[in-house]
């Protein structure tokens, strides 16, 4: 099985699973699970932050940052394709009465400083209280500059809002950034945090752990997040069991994404190389620009209709869903390579397109 589906169905690592059986624990309700701490710690160190708390989820940690920087009837300004937004079951707006200001989100994934702008509302009891600005990095797989992040949270302080980072893939950006700009992936990544009050870093997606993530912040608003997370029935005693796994994944996983990134580009590079030579692709397939580990392609609804069984027949798993886009029909396609995706399964996929567009022209 190659399972394109999401960077979430990872499998803990030999070595992690070691790192797990060894955790020391205690109950972290009462705070004094030594494993839990020690990443708290490291994490929050690493990326210059004063404190940090584990949890389930980026769900969840999300929803904490907001519910710590807002109350009831606060407003939070975010994009109208945030996961936090659009993805979290409206969490924010049914437990904690905080009202979403979406906007709408550019071409490189950002949303217009002017948007954002605009977008405040006045000290006035007709609106909501403007409260908090969300950005997310990466989004949809494209990477916000560390400029571009600064503008944002320059524009918070200007208006004396709170600042926070959906950073379910932040290490992907770093990655990705600091390749570019040859500098240490923990450096570009604190410098995408600079300035911000709080950030969520999902634990179990390309970092390959299996459950978690960390919010992490000023020793206040954890100290309130912790609460909150009690209220939401977070308190999961002997967390250090899962912990350790997220503590080795930041700690041995981490440079490992320039991998996934990698094989993201040769499959794109593939799948443009068969609208190149087979004429049952022409016209029927877009691909978006990969710059991370996630490659999204639109392709005519009869040749998804075709090629998804055949894809599942040979066991490789694909997500996607129709839209419609200037009076066409499209099948967008989400391809997400992770730690469990190796260069063969890339090069298998690759001649399994291969066979099929042959298999395809022919019955056309």
């Amino acid at each position: 099985m190659i399972d394109f589906r999401s960077d979430t169905v990872t499998k803990p690592t030999a070595g992690m699973k070691a790192a797990m059986m060894a955790a020391e624990l205690g109950d972290d309700v009462f705070q004094d699970d030594p494993t839990t701490n020690a990443l708290q710690d490291w994490a929050a160190a690493q990326l210059g932050f004063e404190a940090a708390l584990f949890a389930s989820s980026g769900t969840q940690t999300n929803l904490l940052a907001m519910m710590s920087h807002c109350q009831r009837g606060d407003e939070v300004i975010l994009g109208q394709d945030w996961h936090t937004y659009r993805w979290e079951g409206g969490g924010a707006a049914v437990l904690g009465s905080i009202q979403p200001q979406p906007l709408p989100v550019q071409a490189d994934g950002s949303l217009s400083l002017e948007d954002i702008a605009a977008a405040i509302k006045p000290d006035d009891p007709h609106f909501a209280r403007s409260r908090l600005v969300v950005v997310e990095n990466t989004i949809a797989g494209k990477v916000l500059s560390p400029e571009y992040m600064a503008s944002v949270a320059k524009l918070a302080r200007q208006h004396q809002l709170a600042c926070h980072i959906d950073g379910a893939r932040l290490m992907n950006a770093a990655t990705k950034l600091a390749t570019e700009r040859e500098q240490d992936v923990w450096q570009m990544a604190r410098q995408l945090c600079q300035g911000y009050d709080t950030v969520s870093l999902c634990l179990s997606k390309g970092l390959g752990a299996p459950v978690g993530s960390l919010l992490l912040g000023s020793a206040a608003v954890i100290q309130r997040a912790r609460r909150l997370r009690k209220m939401l029935g977070g308190g999961m005693r002997q967390t250090g069991l899962l912990a350790a796994a997220g503590h080795y994944a930041l700690q041995h996983q981490v440079l490992r994404l320039a991998d996934d990134h990698l094989h993201c580009q040769q499959l794109a590079d593939g799948l443009q190389s068969l609208t190149e030579r087979f004429a049952c692709w022409q016209g029927k397939l877009r691909l978006q620009p990969v710059q991370t580990n996630i490659l999204f392609c639109d392709m005519a609804p009869s040749l998804a209709g075709a090629l998804l069984p055949y894809l599942k027949q040979q066991g490789i798993l694909l997500s996607g869903s129709n839209y419609s886009h200037d009076g066409t029909e499209w099948h967008r396609l989400r391809w997400v390579c992770h730690l469990d995706i190796r260069a063969a399964d890339i090069a298998r996929t690759l001649e399994l397109l291969e066979n099929f567009s042959r298999q395809y022209a022919s019955h056309e």
